[in-house]
């Protein structure tokens, strides 16, 4: 089995960081650097993502296995799990099947449930570039913009692409990632209840963890407590890494 990509620095617990659908490890480098002055970061590249392996296999089964490997790989022992979007559903299903195996448990700014498929707009933006045929950065964003129109968002997408001998390619596995997109949507699988410490935190701008699913959220994770980032979406991370900082290390204090 192959194992995933990451990169690791700082010493003491393991702090494991997944990121969401269409990131990588990058993504998180400088918080991860500053989370590694008190504990041992391992940043990770989800399949079908950044430099971990491509599969035509993909969904939450497989990133939970992904995930278990990685543990069992680098004899991991007691660690806290982080993890935003997708990583947020993918360590909770590890919670729900592996308990015994972690400490705490961090999602960012998503739950359990299941959520509509939205990024049908950013995959046609994405398969609509000719990445063989481009010659600049500048221009992949130039056609990106036609259809997304936020900024951060498409420099965000655009760290997806990189130099070959050729040109430029996709990191990501996007046919994959186009073709299975319903899973990312998809439910939690998980065994009631799940007794980990748990920290919710979500984006005050965000609608992805609104103040009506909290109840049913407190019935799978009766240890768990939300903190919310006022002013801030969906990435609250990259938006306020100061205040998404404070939270984490005061949760795991």
């Amino acid at each position: 089995m192959e194992l995933l990509n990451y990169k690791r620095f700082g010493q003491g617990q393991p702090l494991i960081i997944l990121h969401g659908f269409l990131g990588s490890l990058d993504n998180w480098l400088t918080l991860g650097k500053r989370f590694a002055e008190d504990y041992d970061v391992i940043l990770v590249d989800q399949r079908n993502h950044g430099k971990s392996f491509h599969s035509n296999d993909w969904g939450y089964d497989e990133m939970t296995t992904d995930l278990e490997h990685l543990i069992e790989t680098l004899n991991l022992e007691n660690p806290i799990l982080l993890g935003h979007s997708m990583g947020g559903k993918t360590v909770m299903q590890y919670a729900a099947f592996y308990p015994q195996q972690i400490d705490k448990l961090i999602v960012a700014d998503i739950g359990p449930k299941a959520y509509p498929v939205h990024h049908d707009q950013i995959l046609n933006g994405l398969k609509s570039i000719p990445v063989g045929e481009i010659s600049s950065r500048q221009e992949a964003d130039d056609l990106l913009s036609d259809y997304v129109k936020e900024e951060s968002t498409r420099v965000f997408l655009l760290k997806n692409l990189k130099r070959t001998s050729e040109g430029f390619d996709w990191k990501m596995n996007l046919p994959v990632l186009s073709e299975k997109i319903e899973e990312v949507g998809k439910a939690l699988s998980h065994h009631l209840p799940i007794e980990t410490d748990t920290l919710f935190i979500r984006g005050g701008s965000s609608n992805y963890i609104p103040d009506k699913d909290w109840e049913d959220i407190e019935e799978i994770f009766p240890n768990a407590q939300l903190e919310t980032i006022e002013k801030t979406g969906h990435w609250l991370h990259a938006e306020n890494p100061d205040k998404f900082y404070d939270l984490v290390t005061n949760f795991l204090a």
